[in-house]
């Protein structure tokens, strides 16, 4: 993979990588834990971090695919980064909206199971962290 591209993909994998796992698996969980913050608080602070989080998420994806495409990398650096492009799509696209429609209903008052979309979520989080790790991993090497 050519230097200056591979630098750049280096650098937004491993910020994207980090933000996802200090907000996903770090804030996100400890937030309800925190001293009279209520599910709907905990809810509403939830979606403007994720908010956010995703934004930026979108601006690093487009980061990586570019610099991985002028770099024209090997198959072990193309594959995390779509598996990562990808997954991120699919939470922007079918499980953020699933869940944005549930916390609506929270914030509005209805008592709901825990769901099920938290959990796809979170096991979209993992595989996107695992491909990123991977991806930075394999563009620094390559």
């Amino acid at each position: 993979m050519h230097a200056a591209p591979a630098a750049v993909a280096v650098a937004a994998t491993f910020v994207w990588l980090g933000m996802v796992l200090a907000i996903s698996f770090l804030e996100a969980p400890l937030k309800f834990r925190a001293p009279d913050v209520t599910v709907r608080i905990g809810l509403g602070i939830g979606r403007l971090v994720f908010r956010a989080l995703n934004r930026v998420e979108a601006v690093l994806a487009v980061v990586v695919i570019t610099t991985v495409a002028l770099g024209r990398p090997p198959a072990s650096v193309v594959i995390p980064a779509a598996v990562a492009v990808l997954v991120l799509a699919t939470q922007l696209t079918a499980i953020r909206p699933a869940l944005n429609r549930r916390s609506d209903r929270v914030l509005a008052g209805e008592e709901l199971p825990r769901s099920r979309a938290h959990l796809l979520y979170a096991v979209a989080e993992s595989l996107k962290a695992l491909a990123l790790l991977a991806l930075g991993i394999a563009t620094l090497t390559a």
